[in-house]
């Protein structure tokens, strides 16, 4: 049984949605952030970045344990471990690759610099918030302009769409209004209505 160590975050939801939409048998451990437990030794060990999420599989690629720390690791990791929502073909591969990339490096760090900037006294937050806000409505953009012309980022479901939808599940604290972004919002919804999906986001991680 992997463990799963995270708190409730997006990076810590992409995580538990996948594994159960993979249908693999998890546990989870938590990491207080809050209280600053991700700087545990113990944890320290499989997140040398002291970041969640983190895994632990006990039945590794050579049969052995294995750790895996970042989120889009953890996802490719799993998605080859069960050969689900991760290409073989490799033109196909490298739109899922490209995706999660992008959400790694802008729909995550962006908006998340909306969420500290809201946690600013007003008068220091300006600057920083009209900024941040800017390139997340430009990379909500994105994304709807993509979703116009695929179901799904890669064309079929995958990891990349795991990986995104962590963070749009927090649009509203992003002062996104997903009205205005028709497909994402399209999109969104009929994420969130799997059923795997809908057990990723419910399963408690605090």
């Amino acid at each position: 049984m992997i463990e799963l160590h995270t708190w409730d975050t997006p990076n810590g939801r992409k995580i538990s949605v996948a594994l159960e939409e993979m249908g693999l048998p998890y546990r989870v451990r938590t990491v207080d952030i809050t209280n600053r437990q991700q700087f545990d030794p113990s944890f320290l060990a499989i997140s040398p970045n002291n970041r969640i999420p983190a895994i632990v599989d006990p039945d590794g690629p050579d049969g052995a344990p294995i750790s895996v720390f970042e989120s889009g690791a953890i996802l490719l990791y799993l998605g080859e471990k069960t050969g689900l929502f991760l290409p073989v073909d490799r033109r196909q591969r490298v739109a899922v690759l490209e995706w999660l990339m992008w959400q790694m490096g802008g729909f995550g760090p962006m908006p998340g610099q909306v969420h500290h900037f809201l946690g600013v006294a007003e008068a220091d937050r300006a600057y920083g918030l009209e900024r941040y806000q800017a390139e997340t409505r430009r990379l909500y953009d994105v994304l709807n302009r993509r979703l116009q012309v695929v179901e799904f980022v890669a064309g079929a479901l995958s990891v990349a769409d795991f990986a995104i939808v962590g963070w749009a599940w927090r649009h509203e604290r992003h002062r996104i209004d997903l009205a205005d972004y028709p497909h994402v919002r399209r999109w969104y919804e009929a994420l969130m209505i799997r059923p795997g999906v809908k057990r990723g986001f419910e399963i408690a991680l605090r």
